[in-house]
C-alpha cells in the first residue's frame, strides 16, 4: 500500500494538474469567435498550449522536463487570469456588463 497522499508535494503535484485541467476545460467549452473578439490568441492556440501542458505534466512531473512544467503552469495562470476573463466578458458569461452591482433580487 502506498502512502503517496500523505506527503505535501503529492498534494501540490496533484493540485498543479488539477488546475491546468480545470484551464484546459474551460477553454474547450468557450465560444472559438470569443478569442479574437476578446483580442486574444485563438482557441485553437490555447487548446494546444493547455493540452501540452496537462500532457507533458502527467508524463514528465518527476523528470528533467520540469522546467516544461512550470511553463505550462504559468501558461495556465495566464490562460484562468486573463484570457479566462476577457471572453467570458465577451461572450456575455459570468460577471461582465450589467450584472456587476446586481444582488438576488436585481440591481441595488
Amino acid at each position: 500500500m502506498s502512502l503517496d497522499w500523505l506527503n505535501p508535494m503529492w498534494w501540490l503535484v496533484t493540485g498543479v494538474i488539477v488546475f491546468k485541467i480545470v484551464a484546459l476545460a474551460d477553454a474547450a467549452v468557450r465560444r472559438e469567435d470569443a478569442y479574437p473578439a476578446a483580442d486574444k490568441k485563438t482557441k485553437a492556440f490555447w487548446l494546444l498550449v493547455l493540452g501540452l501542458a496537462v500532457v507533458l505534466d502527467l508524463l514528465f512531473t518527476n523528470s528533467v522536463f520540469g522546467i516544461f512544467v512550470l511553463a505550462g503552469l504559468v501558461a495556465a495562470i495566464v490562460y484562468m487570469v486573463d484570457v479566462r476573463p476577457a471572453v467570458r466578458a465577451v461572450s456575455g458569461g459570468g460577471s461582465g456588463g450589467n450584472r456587476r452591482n446586481a444582488g438576488p433580487y436585481g440591481p441595488r
